[in-house]
């Protein structure tokens, strides 16, 4: 899918379970998304006290952001999730919510940190993402 992308998974490393531990890609191809929370086009906040709705809104507004710069999700290379109230579940709601948005066969690198807030009291989940534009789509 990333003809130029690799995705390595050291062996010395315990087995991923959802991302990649490493994804190396070329710098002058690099899309950076600031952190994306549940805000519906209108500001509001989507699914207030639903982790899974606010879960779908962060990547349908991630996948928005990836488009207006020429690329998409399935070019992710590295995700931040920022999480309020982590719990095992939470985690597996987001895992689940998340599938259909990434490629299972080679899931981008990624880090899920636990926080006490986020910038609104009724947000639960903030997620960054580095992509990369594809191939067809020139870069200068």
């Amino acid at each position: 899918m990333h003809p130029y992308v690799s995705f390595i998974n050291p062996t010395r490393l315990p087995a991923p379970n959802g991302f990649t531990h490493v994804a190396v890609a070329p710098v002058d191809r690099l899309i950076v998304v600031s952190g994306q929370v549940a805000y519906a086009s209108d500001g509001s906040i989507v699914g207030k006290g639903d982790l899974a709705a606010q879960t779908r809104q962060v990547f349908e507004n991630l996948a928005t952001a990836l488009e207006a710069a020429g690329s998409a999700l399935t070019y992710a290379v590295k995700l931040n999730y920022f999480v309020r109230d982590l719990t095992e579940e939470a985690v597996a709601t987001i895992r689940r919510v998340r599938a259909p948005y990434l490629d299972a066969g080679q899931p981008p690198a990624s880090t899920l940190v636990g926080v006490a807030a986020l910038a609104k009291p009724d947000l639960l989940l903030e997620v960054e993402c580095l992509a990369l534009l594809p191939p067809q789509y020139p870069s200068e």
